[in-house]
């Protein structure tokens, strides 16, 4: 089992943006578009509300979750 990212966020803000460009080959979620995402993301994020949610599932089964992204600014 290969390693992959989903990245929780919006289109048009900065932050999402920079977390994709630091991790090509993620898959995006957008939450304005998608109440699925939305509802995804907000379980991942414990209810929190900011974006982008980083959700990585290792090649061990775990899953790890980070919120927010603020690398590079």
């Amino acid at each position: 089992m290969a390693e992959s990212l989903i990245i929780y966020g919006k289109e048009n803000c900065p932050h999402t943006r920079r977390a994709r460009e630091a991790h090509p080959g993620h898959i995006f979620m957008d939450v304005q578009s998608s109440l699925t995402a939305m509802q995804n993301m907000l379980e991942l994020s414990g209810g929190v509300r900011r974006v982008p949610v980083l959700a990585l599932r290792t090649d061990k089964g775990e899953q790890l979750i980070s919120v927010g992204y603020n690398k590079g600014s």
